[in-house]
């Protein structure tokens, strides 16, 4: 009888222990991918990608990179707790004329722990016709 309840306190024991390191964050992005579509140079290059912590453990966001230094991303330093959302900033430099094409790599601890955003779009000056309306304009006159 002793036996026995000291092998089911132990197997219960064991299984304690391996719930305990089955607790992991999850990040789940709303949107791995933004548009920003065509804007004029100089506009708000701001935009947001927001996630959710679907885990059963803190989510510790390490970093936060992207491909070139006209992208800035920024993102949340403190540990978001499982079911909390939380967001992350990324910043486009709107001088540059020209197509957005840019990936920010978000390390964390999560399950997943490297994703790939994505922002894409176009930067136009308004000051200066697009070669798309000089080609529409000679296509209309013929």
């Amino acid at each position: 009888m002793m036996k026995n309840l000291i092998a089911i306190l132990f197997l219960g024991l064991i299984s304690f222990g391996a719930n305990a390191q089955e607790k992991v964050a999850k990040i789940e992005f709303k949107t791995d991918v933004i548009d920003y579509g065509t804007i004029e140079k100089g506009a708000d290059g701001v935009r947001v990608f927001e996630f959710t912590n679907t885990g059963d453990a803190p989510l510790i966001i390490s970093s936060a990179k992207s491909t070139c230094g006209c992208t800035v991303p920024d993102w949340p330093k403190n540990p978001i707790m499982p079911g909390e959302t939380g967001e992350i900033k990324v910043k486009y430099d709107t001088k540059r004329v020209n197509p957005i094409r840019k990936t920010i790599t978000v390390i964390s601890n999560a399950e997943t722990p490297t994703v790939a955003l994505k922002i894409k779009g176009l930067v136009v000056d308004p000051s200066k016709s697009s070669v798309l309306e000089k080609k529409e304009k000679s296509m209309i006159e013929q």
